[in-house]
């Protein structure tokens, strides 16, 4: 990573329990405006806690999350840190986007309605302007000439294409993709993968994507992040990490996907 640059986010030192479960155990990790970071590893590993804690989802139980030099989680007052409110939260956040492995829309909502809502509702934009940015969102995913369908009347792909558009339409920095795949049909994930592949050639954002794709994730990732038992255990360049793991852990995990990214 270039050391020169600041990071657009920042995780220190964060654990994350859920009861007597610690899922995190200490993660420390930067993320570069711009960079396409893919985070891989066995389930309940703690990957999409990570992004969840980003998306103010989940709290963390200790440690700091800075998005564009700001602490997400606790703010100053009257000298002191202290948990953040509500208005904190939203203004740290505003300018990170997620999708979600089960798409999340609004099923009373036209698909277009569904990519205006949050412009109009949450920043305040003018409807004029949110509605030619959401049709061009949409057609940019192939969806232009359904606006006026219901999510029910959609198949698993377009759903999470709407979902994208939904996310893009926010004009994010940042973009969460958590197993946006593992919900769809095998048939139906070669669709949703070329809409993620051209948002990451053609969108000046960081992006982070937490899969199982393993092919994809060495296409179109900067770094890639293996996770087990709630630890960054190793991260590197996909090259490095998909054909060289320094890490007996990471060795046994690809061994299971081997012939899925072998090329």
């Amino acid at each position: 990573m270039n050391s020169l640059v600041n990071p657009i986010v920042q995780y220190k030192d964060v654990h994350k329990s859920f009861g007597n479960v610690e899922v995190l155990k200490g993660i420390n990790l930067d993320i570069l405006p711009s960079e396409k970071v893919a985070i891989i590893g066995p389930s309940g590993s703690g990957k999409t806690t990570i992004i969840r804690m980003l998306m103010t989802l989940e709290e963390p139980t200790s440690g700091d999350i800075i998005v564009n030099g700001s602490n997400l989680w606790k703010m100053e007052k009257e000298g002191k840190f202290v948990l953040s409110n509500e208005k904190h939260l939203r203004k740290v956040r505003g300018d990170i986007g997620m999708v979600f492995q089960h798409f999340n829309l609004f099923p009373h909502m036209t698909i277009l309605e569904n990519c205006m809502a949050a412009p109009i509702y949450v920043k305040k934009e003018s409807k004029e302007e949110v509605r030619e940015r959401s049709i061009q969102m949409l057609n940019r995913v192939g969806l232009g000439n359904k606006l006026d369908h219901y999510p029910s009347q959609l198949s698993g792909g377009q759903k999470q294409r709407v979902a994208m558009a939904r996310a893009l339409v926010m004009r994010p920095k940042i973009m969460l993709f958590d197993e946006v795949t593992s919900a769809l049909d095998p048939e139906l994930v070669g669709e949703v993968l070329e809409v993620i592949r051209d948002i990451a050639e053609h969108e000046d954002m960081a992006m982070v994507l937490i899969t199982h794709e393993m092919a994809f994730a060495r296409e179109i990732a900067d770094r890639v992040i293996f996770m087990a038992d709630g630890v960054v255990v190793e991260e590197g360049v996909p090259e490095k990490i998909f054909t060289d793991p320094s890490q007996q852990r990471t060795k046994e995990f690809l061994s299971r996907f081997r012939s899925s990214y072998v090329y």
